[in-house]
């Protein structure tokens, strides 16, 4: 079977097998439209092919989505690449991913294209730092994922990192209200985009998102570390395969741009209103934790030096 028939294979399967999960909610679900389908539903999951994303990265395990596919990630220093945790393994659910350990992927950077993930692009991975409560009571909990590099990457313009929220930015404080979302998810044939595209996406009201998806089987249970966008006036979302992107936003008041959330949720698609993120600022303390190279004595370590030096002081 040759890679195109591959993953034609690998994707209607998962869309079947989706459709047949979600039997019990009466969802309408349909299989790849033909290339005569209206301009409407052209536009459902829709993008716009993106400019040239620096921090952008593709993670790699492998072709079919049935072995595992690829997804997105997001450079967020010379040396780490933020991801969701799910993109690590080859079946995704908790009961399939509990007591295994990750897939170490091949990470690419500075590319626009599935053609460009070649050797060239690649950058050698160290080691996987999952959240430690990764999945631990459904599927898309803490589903966060640190990627090491093995070398320091070469900054230039075409790879540079997005950086994390500061103290005090606000999510309601972004320009338009609105959110910029990468990847190579899927299209309106149900198949991964061959070219970067990229999503304007309004940020979601926290309890319309959380109300959706309450009664909905194999969807995320919505909580505080959570964020969501809606779809585009034209009604394109993200879809499966652009989970690990960052979701990109704008302070207003300084303009600075900052990585506000990783997408966890790909699967909205033509289905369902909204996307679902991990919000990057309630997990501050574990990913500089993680960056900082902490082991379990460091906070006690810290602390026994500080307390000593109060105590000595004259």
């Amino acid at each position: 079977m040759n890679i195109i028939n591959k993953m034609w294979f690998s994707l209607t399967a998962l869309v079947a097998w989706t459709c047949l999960a979600d039997v019990s909610q009466r969802i309408k679900c349909s299989f790849p439209a033909s290339r005569s389908a209206s301009n409407r539903y052209r536009r459902m999951v829709g993008g716009t092919l993106a400019p040239h994303v620096p921090w952008q990265a593709m993670v790699y395990i492998a072709d079919s989505v049935l072995d595992g596919g690829y997804a997105g990630g997001a450079l967020i220093s010379d040396r780490w690449v933020l991801t969701a945790g799910r993109n690590l393994f080859i079946r995704k659910s908790r009961q399939d991913i509990q007591g295994k350990h990750p897939i170490i992927p091949k990470v690419y950077l500075g590319i626009t294209r599935l053609s460009e993930a070649n050797a060239a692009r690649e950058v050698a991975v160290e080691k996987i730092v999952l959240h430690p409560g990764f999945q631990n009571h459904s599927d898309w909990d803490n589903d966060l994922a640190l990627i090491q590099l093995k070398e320091p990457v070469v900054m230039s313009n075409k790879v540079t990192p997005i950086p994390l929220p500061e103290r005090g930015q606000d999510l309601a404080d972004t320009i338009g209200g609105m959110g910029v979302i990468t990847g190579w998810g899927w299209g309106i044939q149900l198949t991964p985009s061959t070219s970067l595209k990229f999503l304007k996406l309004p940020l979601a009201n926290h309890s319309d998102c959380k109300e959706e998806y309450k009664n909905i089987v194999f969807t995320p249970d919505v909580d505080d570390n959570m964020i969501c966008t809606g779809r585009t006036k034209y009604e394109e979302n993200v879809c499966f395969g652009d989970a690990g992107g960052a979701l990109a936003v704008t302070d207003a008041e300084t303009g600075d741009i900052y990585a506000a959330g990783i997408l966890s949720y790909d699967k909205g698609c033509s289905r369902y209103d909204y996307a679902v993120y991990m919000k990057i600022s309630s997990y501050l303390p574990w990913i500089h934790s993680v960056i900082r190279g902490d082991t379990d004595k460091s906070p006690a370590l810290r602390s026994d030096a500080m307390s000593k030096m109060y105590s000595r002081q004259p």
